[in-house]
């Protein structure tokens, strides 16, 4: 009889977080999700019939991350799968000038170090339990490849969120822990929802863009995971087919 795996979800409050717990779920997976805000982590538990372990998390805290590789450890004796998802936007359309440090220091502290923070934690259990090994998939962005006008903080964090990746591979060689990045380009998310309307486009018009479905980004996500550790989708491009992306819009 094959044994039930364990996935932990951070950002898993809405969006494609929740969207990824949902499907993971559906699919027998066990789900730890994690987020700031308890109450949407309930809302997501529910959509699942309750069958979820919430644990409230700022991913910035080293403290509150310790706890909650714990509670799943503690819930279910193992982490197969970290889905690395908590991010937050930063200061849209602010000038690159007027960007004040305080804004910067909370998208890295959330987008680079909270994700830093949970990977180690994730590497740390996945290298010393039995069977060892497991899987960590990174939520980057297209942002990881070409930046939004005026998007210096989440840019910035999403480059560095391709090294963070890159390193994990190298280093999770030798306990069995595969890493891969997913970036998404468009998900209907909250937000995303000003892409509907209009947003700042490098010619400097704004334009409402496409956007895609989460559960799209989730069927992408389930794929990646459900792989044996032998195999890894190393980086995996998912976005709304007519977003201006590829080419000059």
């Amino acid at each position: 009889m094959s044994r039930e795996k364990v996935a932990v979800v951070t950002g898993a409050g809405s969006g494609v977080g929740r969207s990824v717990a949902l499907i993971l779920a559906d699919a027998g997976w066990s789900v730890a999700v994690a987020g700031r805000r308890s109450h949407t982590l309930e809302q997501t538990a529910s959509a699942a019939g309750g069958r979820m372990l919430r644990v409230p998390t700022d991913v910035t805290s080293p403290d509150q991350v310790t706890s909650l590789f714990t509670a799943v450890r503690e819930n279910f004796g193992r982490v197969d799968l970290l889905f690395n998802n908590a991010g937050v936007p930063g200061p849209g359309g602010v000038r690159f000038e007027d960007i004040p440090y305080e804004e910067w220091r909370a998208v890295v502290d959330v987008n680079l170090t909270g994700a830093f923070l949970c990977a180690q934690a994730a590497f740390r259990t996945m290298r010393d339990q039995s069977p060892r090994g497991g899987r960590i998939i990174n939520n980057g962005s297209v942002s990881a490849h070409a930046p939004r006008p005026r998007s210096a903080p989440y840019t910035a964090t999403k480059h560095a969120i391709t090294g963070l990746t890159k390193s994990l591979s190298l280093d999770g060689r030798e306990y069995g822990i595969a890493c891969g990045q997913i970036d998404i380009g468009n998900a209907a998310t909250e937000m995303t929802r000003r892409m509907e309307t209009g947003i700042l486009q490098a010619n400097g018009e704004v334009a409402a863009e496409p956007v895609m479905d989460t559960t799209d980004v989730a069927r992408t996500v389930l794929h990646m995971a459900e792989l044996p550790l032998e195999a890894n989708v190393q980086f995996v491009t998912v976005m709304a087919t007519a977003m201006p992306y590829i080419g000059r819009g």
